[in-house]
């Protein structure tokens, strides 16, 4: 099998999901201005996006290795085809939701597939938690494109004007270069064939099987926690620089993009790292390190003058420091999905991954509902110094996930 290829292809169809996906935050700020939508109506569009993402995962991981991870990924993208194209033609909120809930079964179908194939292609549990970190630190280099992306369609001096939804057309043309390169690079999935030929998969009974096991449990408590965390932030950190830092739209779009950079490099760095220190060692230091980030960041977006605010040159420095929370929370969610994919068999690495999805979209789902609540009747600053709280409930449980994982081995 060639290894490199299919490499390749995970990493290109990763970095156009990540642009769909994380333009969430972007767009929630964008509908407030075109379609005069207030901060708790929009954060439903991050629902629509994770919940369509847990519904279609509880429904294919299952049987994701028999209708194919190679096929589940190419009918993602030809979903998510028809879904930017019809972005720009409707141009309405409800189009909105619509593309949302699109892109979010489509990645279903994308991540667990992914998941499910880098157990294929590594040769070690080391080798795992590398690669898994250098995929997740592409898909923040696309979350980070998407902020210029989107930013290069906003029109400034009319902030009602609905020239960014034209940008779809291009990522439609993105995710038909993305399906050309999937179908023609091989995989051979012929190995998880023979599994289930051997052990019938136990469908939606083998996936409740899986999540009683304490270790299991344990675990998607810790993913649920930590994607509350970021998706509370990386959604609603654009809001936040446009309406508690008053900068314009383009610039507030423009500058979350530190915060993705920042988690790349996160990402990137834990590859290289988590390789010679302990995992639990590297993420209670990056919690703790979050933590104070957030209690010294934040009282800098209090008493900022009046001075308007035209460029980077002029930004105030909470916008640049804040956002680098993502360096330290970065290794965190790839580390654990790595310790607990590579802890089971090769053949329970389907239905593991759409646990991992499932409790993943319902945790960035109620960050986003939280924060938005939080932000529209208590201000922004507020609703960021709430993660305080889930960082010190994800504390408690990695040390309870080692506990556990450590037994299982």
């Amino acid at each position: 099998m060639n290894n490199w290829k299919i490499k390749l292809s995970i990493f290109i169809n990763y970095f156009l999901f990540a642009i769909l996906l994380n333009s969430v935050g972007t767009v929630i700020l964008q509908v407030q201005n075109t379609y005069g939508i207030t901060e708790s109506s929009a954060a439903i569009l991050e629902a629509f996006k994770d919940l369509s993402i847990a519904f279609v995962s509880f429904l294919v991981a299952s049987y994701i290795t028999r209708i194919g991870y190679k096929n589940s990924m190419l009918l993602a993208l030809l979903i998510v085809t028809v879904a930017c194209l019809g972005m720009p033609l409707v141009n309405q909120f409800w189009m909105t939701k619509l593309l949302f809930a699109a892109v979010g079964a489509s990645f279903a179908l994308i991540k667990v597939s992914v998941y499910a194939t880098i157990g294929l292609v590594v040769k070690d549990k080391s080798e795992h938690i590398s690669l898994m970190n250098f995929i997740e630190s592409f898909f923040m280099i696309g979350i980070m494109s998407s902020y210029f992306i989107f930013g290069a369609f906003i029109d400034d001096t009319n902030p009602q004007s609905d020239t960014w939804v034209h940008v779809y057309y291009l990522l439609a043309g993105l995710a038909v270069l993305a399906f050309l390169l999937l179908f023609t690079t091989p995989v051979d999935e012929s190995s998880i064939q023979k599994s289930n030929d051997e052990k019938s998969m136990g469908g939606f009974s083998e996936m409740f099987q899986l999540i009683i096991v304490p270790v299991v449990l344990v675990f998607v408590a810790s993913a649920f926690i930590y994607v509350l965390i970021e998706q509370s932030i990386m959604s609603w950190l654009p809001t936040f620089n446009s309406k508690v830092l008053h900068l314009p739209s383009t610039l507030s779009i423009q500058m979350a993009s530190i915060l993705a950079a920042s988690t790349a490099i996160g990402r990137f760095l834990a590859g290289v790292v988590l390789k010679k220190v302990k995992w639990l060692t590297v993420l209670i230091s990056c919690i703790v390190l979050a933590g104070a980030l957030v209690l010294l960041a934040l009282p800098l977006a209090q008493n900022l003058g009046s001075e308007p605010i035209t460029g980077w040159g002029n930004a105030p420095l909470v916008a640049f420091i804040f956002p680098m929370i993502g360096l330290v929370i970065a290794p965190i969610y790839p580390a654990i999905n790595s310790v607990i994919l590579s802890s089971l068999p090769t053949r329970q690495h389907g239905v593991m991954s759409g646990l991992i999805v499932i409790f993943s979209a319902l945790g960035g789902t109620t960050g986003s509902l939280i924060t938005g609540y939080i932000f529209e009747h208590y201000g922004g600053q507020s609703a960021f110094y709430f993660s305080l709280i889930p960082m010190a409930l994800l504390i408690i449980c990695l040390m309870f996930f080692n506990k556990l994982s450590v037994k299982g081995n």
